[in-house]
Order: structure tokens, then sequence, then C-alpha cells
């Protein structure tokens, strides 16, 4: 075989591995969309890649909140911060690989509680920080750090949060709200939007609260996680109501 056909044959070859890579990412992205969190987590650590690992830490997290039973959570969580972790050692510039493993942690310190928790706080910010400097669009990244924020404050309260951890009430809005500029169709940062301003003040932010729940079930539901939580915005609003 000369030069031009060995050169013929290896395109070929890497051109079918990225086509058999693409529908293999498809495939998992299918089985996350219909809610089989499992499979979809299987299918995308087979892959070997760091977006294979995102959608996959993300549907073992996934599993966990929404599948999985209290006792199962924490074994859950800590998993899909290994594998969010194993997506950034291959790809450090994976803008959603640093947000899913912030994401991952957080979830993993809220299953400690208490002390234990506070150990993974800084962290947490610093992961969404990331992602979002790596990608100013990623929409996602900004309701994260309004939830952090939230989340921060209405735990360890306004003072506390202020001078302990650098959270405020003033952030979690202004993240929220610049989450909802970058992706205005996102149901998930409508429902978190609502929650954070009432775990902040569910006197003062009762309404907008009420506003944002409706926004969010009257926005179309893209996969299994936006059907679960259109369910959570109706039960929460009708908590409202």
């Amino acid at each position: 075989m000369g030069a031009r056909g060995f050169l013929f044959w290896l395109a070929c070859a890497f051109s079918l591995a990225g086509a058999a890579h693409a529908e293999s990412l498809a495939t998992a992205r299918t089985a996350y969309a219909e809610g089989r969190f499992l499979e979809a987590a299987a299918l995308g650590e087979a892959l070997g890649t760091s977006e294979g690992f995102v959608l996959a830490s993300n549907s073992v997290e996934r599993h966990g909140t929404h599948v999985a039973g209290k006792a199962d959570r924490q074994v859950l969580y800590e998993r899909a911060m290994q594998l969010g972790e194993e997506a950034i050692r291959l790809d450090a510039a994976n803008a959603w690989a640093h947000l899913q493993t912030a994401q991952a942690v957080g979830l993993y310190a809220e299953s400690l509680g208490g002390l234990k928790a506070g150990r993974y706080v800084g962290q947490v910010r610093e992961g969404m920080e990331k992602a979002l400097e790596l990608d100013p669009t990623l929409a996602d990244a900004a309701y994260s750090l309004g939830s952090w924020h939230a989340g921060v404050v209405g735990n360890a309260g306004r003072m506390i949060g202020r001078m302990a951890y650098g959270a405020t009430g003033k952030q979690a809005i202004a993240y929220f709200d610049r989450a909802l500029e970058l992706g205005p169709q996102l149901k998930e940062a409508h429902y978190e939007y609502a929650k954070a301003l009432l775990a902040l003040n569910p006197k003062l932010n009762r309404e907008r609260a009420r506003e944002l729940f409706n926004q969010a079930i009257a926005l179309p539901s893209k996969d299994a996680v936006d059907r679960i939580l259109h369910e959570k915005a109706v039960k929460r609003l009708a908590q409202l109501d």
C-alpha cells in the first residue's frame, strides 16, 4: 500500500470511529432524555471521552436525586463526583465537566450534612465559576451559581453566609437573572429561581416565585428531567396558592 493509500485508509478509519462515537453518544443521550439514567450513565462512561463522562456523571446524579431512595443517594453522588473528575482530567477546558463536577460535589456535601458539608462549599463555587469562565454563555452555570448563593444564605444566614463564604441574596438574584437572559427556555432555571427566592425570603418573594413557577410550567419539557420538574413546579405552585 502506497503512502496515499495508507492516508486514505487512515482517514476512513477515523471517520468511521467518529461516526460510531457520535451514534453511541446519541444513544446515551436518548436514554437520558427518556429517564433511563443508569443506562445512560453506562453508555456515556463506555465512550471514554470527557463528553461521555459528563453525561455519565449527570445521569448518575439525576438518578440519585429523582429516582433512588434517600439511603442510596450519597453513594450515587460520590460516583457522580468521580465521573465528573474524570471528565475534567480528559479535558480541563470542558466547561460542562467543571459544572457537572461542582454540582455533584454540592449534592454529595448536602448528603453529609452539618460541619462536614461546609468543607465543600468553596470547592462547589470554584467549579461553577470555572465553568462560567470557560463558557460565559453557559446558562446552567449561571443559575447553578444563583442556587449556590441562595443555598448558602438560606442555610448559614445572611451574615455568616456573606462573611464566611461571600454569598449574598443579591448575587443569587443577579446570577439567576443572567441565566434567564442566556437561556430563557430553560425550565430548570425558572424552577430553581423560584425555589431560591422562597428560600431567601418566602414572604417578600412570594409573588415573583409564583410567576416563575407559572413560567416553568408553561415551558415545554425537553426530557425526563424537565417532566419531573414540571410536576414539582405544579405542586409547589399549588402550595403557594
